[in-house]
């Protein structure tokens, strides 16, 4: 009896170390990643962001932005040759991203503290979910334990990242090839609440409309007052995402049963008879909203990760080892 009550526990314990080996190997994102490594990362995280936040009212949607393009290309990294502006310029869809420095600097602590354990891109989704919680939004347990990358290709932040013309049936094929459900697929562009958006990417939507696409006239006129021009006279030229930009709630979902949603998208998934009771629960229920976008969140921070294997840890973060 002993013996057979032996001989399962080393196969419990077997499989249990097989589970845990083909887990990490496949993900390597835990709760506790950090535990003995650098039991003080997310204080860390959270008290350089604090500074950042009282200082610039922008700075949340700018950070969340980040994670959104970092998780599809890795946009922190750069060539060491590469000047700031030309990055910019090289990718159209990751014009305007910002605070790149300050992840760099966060690193920066974080190495004089835990020295090579704690990667670029968990710093970054640290950010991104300090960014929501400090704008009123929800507080979002991660799992950590990413590497970054080695590599970074503009063609590749060309092709992958969304258009601001997106259909809903491309969104949704996006996020579902995430893990996302369509529910969540809608809430996770509630991340529109915060920032603000170029007249380069809502022009069209103006002086070229699509089929369907209604707007509120008085909020349209408010855009071509903003964007007086289909093609715009300056990049820099930009309207609040909605009237609200930096408070995270769901002032987003309101506007678009409005026709005030600032891209097409905002549009198309109010009318879209698979997108649209989302839009409306999510318009009446802001803690529902904030559950579902939890889950989005961690699913789309959670995607793409690299294993020890296929990354690293940085030392700095706009450059590898």
């Amino acid at each position: 009896m002993a013996r057979c009550f032996s001989l399962i526990l080393i196969i419990v314990i077997v499989a249990i170390s097989v589970s845990l080996s083909c887990g990490l190997k496949e993900n390597q994102l835990s709760y506790d990643y950090y535990k003995s490594s650098c039991p003080n990362i997310e204080m860390v995280v959270k008290t350089e962001m604090l500074s950042i936040f009282l200082t610039d009212a922008t700075a949340p949607a700018a950070f969340l932005r980040l994670m959104f393009h970092d998780c599809q290309v890795q946009v922190i990294l750069f060539p060491p040759s590469l000047s700031l502006i030309l990055f910019f310029t090289t990718s159209s869809k990751n014009f305007g991203i910002r605070k790149r420095e300050v992840i760099n600097h966060i690193k920066s602590v974080l190495e004089e503290a835990c020295p090579g354990q704690v990667s670029c891109v968990d710093i970054i989704v640290l950010a991104a979910k300090e960014s929501v919680s400090f704008s009123g939004g929800p507080d979002i347990r991660i799992p950590l334990g990413r590497k970054d990358s080695r590599t970074c290709s503009f063609k590749k932040a060309d092709a992958q990242l969304p258009p601001p013309a997106i259909t809903v049936d491309e969104l949704i094929s996006i996020f579902m090839s995430k893990g996302m459900n369509i529910e969540e697929s809608v809430a996770i562009l509630g991340a529109h609440t915060l920032g603000v958006g170029h007249c380069l990417n809502i022009v069209r939507r103006l002086y070229d409309p699509q089929p369907g696409d209604k707007m509120d006239l008085a909020f349209e006129a408010s855009l071509r007052i903003t964007c007086p021009t289909s093609i715009p006279l300056t990049n820099l030229s930009f309207v609040p995402n909605d009237i609200t930009p930096t408070i995270f709630h769901n002032q987003y979902y309101r506007d678009i049963l409005m026709g005030r949603g600032l891209f097409g998208i905002d549009s198309s998934i109010s009318r879209d008879s698979r997108t649209a009771p989302f839009v409306k629960q999510f318009a009446m229920d802001q803690n529902y909203f904030f559950q579902v976008f939890s889950s989005a969140f961690v699913k789309l921070s959670s995607t793409n990760v690299l294993t020890t294997e296929q990354g690293e840890v940085r030392r700095q973060c706009n450059r590898v080892n």
